[in-house]
């Protein structure tokens, strides 16, 4: 099955790398800058099926992001999948990434495989 993801990163070249694997898989994505881009989109009435989202960014950083989908306050639904992608792997980051409500969790450098996997899961579920 193929979805809408929407990929937040800052990082020019992750984004352009996560958003060429997934389209080579056949879902459509759309990508954003940062949080708060992202947040105004959302809020905007986009509705993905999954969010890939990096932690650390200008304005909203991930974390505050997924907590914002969870808590409601941007109109999407609240169990959206989120896979967050980030360079912060040690074990309170990402305890603090579950705690905050993300599906799962992804460190950088990463397979591109593993991603689309651990995509499929929530695409296909």
């Amino acid at each position: 099955m193929t979805g809408d993801v929407l990929v937040v990163d800052d990082d020019e070249t992750i984004r352009r790398l996560v958003s060429h694997r997934l389209e080579s898989a056949g879902h459509h994505v759309r990508s954003c800058v940062d949080g708060r881009e992202a947040a105004d989109i959302l809020a905007d009435g986009y509705e993905p099926d999954l969010l890939v989202v990096d932690v650390m960014m200008p304005r909203l950083d991930g974390t505050r992001l997924t907590r914002m989908i969870r808590n409601g306050e941007l109109g999407v639904e609240t169990d959206l999948p989120i896979i967050m992608l980030t360079s912060r792997g040690r074990e309170e980051h990402v305890l603090e990434g579950f705690e905050a409500g993300v599906d799962d969790y992804v460190t950088k450098p990463f397979r591109s495989e593993e991603l689309l996997a651990r995509t499929r899961r929530y695409l296909n579920g």
